[in-house]
């Protein structure tokens, strides 16, 4: 039951108590339905080829449920259906649901929304209309705000190499560019050190030049990929191996640029980068279908939805405020439910609640079990459709009322294709 509701909260999103009760409800089925009983007095070969029979090519996977599930949906698209599906899964919230909605809506259905405890009684939602990655200054005397201990720039120039960067020759030419430009200058590489290091906080300490660097985030070919996307992003070029031209001959136009740079300890954040939108479409689509391709692995498909994220939505962070740690922890766990079910309802829409499209599916099924090749898949696909009416009967049961009988009402009324 672990397991199931587990790999069901990673495939499904939020399906942790609906597969968890189909589970349930098939184990009973198989326990202390007559057929069942019978099967397993039989042998426990006969209950594992209804099984197999059911699920298989032709089972009930295949047949049963997948066209009427797609007829059926609803897609999402507005806002405020957006907040109503977060409102419900937490607990009728609208507070809740407002601000995922907020946050969806900021950085759209395939941005980046985290939540977080936060510090303060109220709840907050920090948006990030740009691009975030975890890397922050290689020398705390690039700083600017001493404060709070940030280097702020406004419409910087961006200097992005896939390599190391050590000779004071390699950067001589960007930092003359920004100094002659009057703008402050960002270098983001593999790792700054020796003169160039030396050299560029030597400028800032003196105040000549407001110059910062960076590490590139990533490793190997991610790398290279994630700096890619920021040349992109502000309109620049990556100076690399392939690249005939090397860093000690940079010009003005192979800079990025974007409107502002801030940059921690810890990450780095740019906002309103200077590349084309066409552009970055491009590389959104680009991005997409290798996702879709078969053959990408699934540790490259997190790789690659981070970098669309990035690129494409942005970062959303809620934080959770409350009087005390165990109700920040409950409102905690409230949102992460709601964000899941959010997610899931504008990617693949939203069917009937309460175990009422599960019930529907079950009638899909009738003609299947009665079409059945032998006795074995007429088993199992009598166990499924049993299971499948099982969360509206304990939706029932948990409320003091009959189940049997609110699933029988509800069959006979809204059975027609055109009512249910």
């Amino acid at each position: 039951m672990h397991s199931i509701s587990k790999r069901s909260s990673t495939l499904a999103r939020n399906a942790r108590r609906p597969a968890s009760v189909l589970a349930r409800g098939a184990h009973k089925e198989v326990k202390f339905g007559n057929e069942g009983r019978a099967a397993m007095l039989a042998g426990i070969d006969t209950l594992a080829n209804a099984v197999s029979a059911t699920l298989g090519p032709k089972g009930v996977a295949d047949l049963g449920c997948g066209p009427g599930r797609n007829a059926k949906k609803r897609v999402i698209t507005t806002s405020e259906e957006i907040a109503q599906v977060a409102t419900i899964s937490a607990n009728g919230d609208t507070h809740i649901g407002n601000l995922i909605a907020t946050a969806m809506e900021k950085v759209g259905k395939e941005g980046v929304i985290t939540v977080k405890e936060g510090k303060t009684i109220e709840d907050s939602i920090e948006i990030t209309e740009g691009m975030r990655f975890d890397r922050g200054f290689i020398s705390p005397y690039f700083v600017t705000d001493v404060k709070s201990q940030r280097v702020e720039f406004e419409k910087p120039l961006v200097l992005l190499s896939e390599k190391k960067i050590s000779a004071l020759q390699d950067i001589l030419p960007s930092l003359e560019i920004a100094a002659q430009s009057r703008r402050p200058l960002l270098i983001i590489a593999e790792d700054v050190d020796g003169e160039a290091l030396a050299a560029c906080i030597l400028n800032k300490l003196r105040g000549q030049l407001q110059v910062a660097c960076v590490k590139a985030p990533g490793f190997g070919d991610n790398r290279k990929s994630i700096l890619g996307d920021m040349a992109i992003l502000t309109g620049g070029t990556v100076f690399t191996d392939e690249l005939d031209i090397k860093l000690e001959k940079a010009t003005a136009d192979m800079l990025g640029e974007c409107g502002s740079i801030t940059v921690t300890k810890e990450d780095t954040i740019f906002l309103n980068g200077a590349g084309q939108k066409d552009a970055i479409t491009s590389r959104c689509e680009q991005i997409r279908s290798i996702m879709n391709d078969p053959t990408t692995g699934e540790y490259d498909k997190t790789k690659l939805a981070e970098r669309l994220a990035k690129l494409s939505g942005g970062v959303a962070v809620i934080k959770v405020g409350g009087a005390s740690e165990v109700e920040v922890g409950e409102k905690k766990d409230r949102y992460d439910d709601a964000l899941n079910a959010t997610r899931a309802a504008v990617e693949e829409g939203i069917l009937p609640g309460g175990g009422v499209a599960l019930l529907k599916a079950s009638l899909s099924l009738k003609a299947l079990e009665e079409g059945a090749e032998n006795f074995d898949q007429k088993l199992g696909v009598s166990i499924i459709r049993q299971a499948l009416k099982r969360p509206v009967r304990q939706i029932v049961d948990n409320t003091g009322a009959e189940g049997s009988v609110v699933v029988g009402q509800l069959l006979e009324k809204f059975a027609a294709e055109d009512k249910f």
